[in-house]
This record gives structure tokens, sequence and C-alpha cells, in this order.
């Protein structure tokens, strides 16, 4: 299993839930954060903006769907200009169901 953890647009998030529930994976976390990349924020005048809002989503997919999510979050989130995002993938050692305590996905 991996985790996968995307930094997007804000206006990208639904197109990308939408791609990715097609892709067959439906369940997800989505969080409001903010954030500053390689840009270190915009100045404007004698104002300095150096967080931006953004969405990031979470995921834990078997190993062979990481591809699969990876595509589709950047082929649906890119528009080439800078700030489109990042994409983190790391190991899950185990995921434990509350309700139940079944372990697995």
């Amino acid at each position: 299993m991996k985790m996968i953890r995307a930094i997007i647009r804000p206006e990208k998030s639904e197109a990308i839930a939408e791609k990715l529930a097609e892709a067959g994976i439906v369940s997800m976390t989505k969080l409001h954060v903010f954030g500053r990349g390689k840009t270190k924020g915009l100045q404007v005048g004698d104002i300095r903006y150096d967080e931006f809002p953004k969405v990031m989503l979470l995921m834990v997919v078997p190993d062979e769907a990481v591809d699969k999510a990876v595509e589709v979050i950047h082929e649906t989130g890119k528009t080439g200009h800078i700030g489109d995002g990042k994409i983190f993938i790391s190991a899950v050692e185990a995921a434990y169901t509350v309700r139940t305590g079944e372990a697995g996905l």
C-alpha cells in the first residue's frame, strides 16, 4: 500500500476527485491548506503574500494503483504554470478500520 499526498490548486480539486473516482480510487481525504513553493511568495507593492491557498488530497491505494492515480492527478491538475502542485508517495505499513478493527484497505 502507498500513501499519496497531492497538493494541488483549489480550482482543480473537484475535477481531480471525479477523475480519480472514475479510475476506481474513491476513498480520499481533502484538506484545505496554505503553502508556498519555489516562488517563496509574491510581492505586490509593499505587501508580501507568502502563503497561497491549496488543497491537499490524501489517499491510500494498492501498489498497482499508484501509477494510475499519479497520472490522473498530473493530467487533470496541470495548468503549465508555477504553483500547479506536488505529489508525494510513501509506503504504508498497515491500515485498520476503526469501526471493525479490520486490517487492510
